[in-house]
């Protein structure tokens, strides 16, 4: 069965990226490749590591008008935890800015938080499914 392996963030700079991911989010460097010309193959991942975030700077003019506005203003990813409070409080603590206070929908407890380039993310800690789903 297919499944995602990587997604793309265009970033404005690969160290200012790496820092945020696994110093603030606390995301795993998985791989950091250097691939002449000033390119990299950067991947970050969560504990889980099942989907990697590729952190790719932009190149040129129209990928720098980009980063920051992937998806148009709307939260674009979605970080699921097992834990809310404590990832939320760690994350906070760390100096990710969260646009709201968390709130608990049907699906689950979220909070939306923005990266240090505007993108917009949600934390979110799923609601059980009911068994035998």
């Amino acid at each position: 069965m297919p499944r995602i392996g990587s997604v793309t963030l265009v970033v404005r700079d690969y160290d200012e990226a790496i820092a945020f991911y696994v110093g603030a989010v606390g995301f795993a460097l998985v791989e950091d490749t250097d691939l002449g010309d000033g390119k990299r193959w950067v991947l970050v991942a969560p504990a889980d590591g099942e989907t990697t975030v590729l952190l790719a700077r932009a190149d040129g003019p129209h990928e720098a008008g980009r980063v920051g506005d992937q998806t148009g203003g709307r939260v674009g990813f979605f970080l699921e935890t097992e834990d809310f409070a404590a990832d939320h409080g760690r994350m906070a603590a760390a100096g990710v800015r969260f646009l709201e206070e968390p709130r608990h929908e049907p699906y689950g407890t979220v909070a939306v938080f923005e990266d240090l380039y505007g993108n917009r993310w949600d934390l979110i800690e799923p609601r059980p499914l009911p068994e035998g789903v």
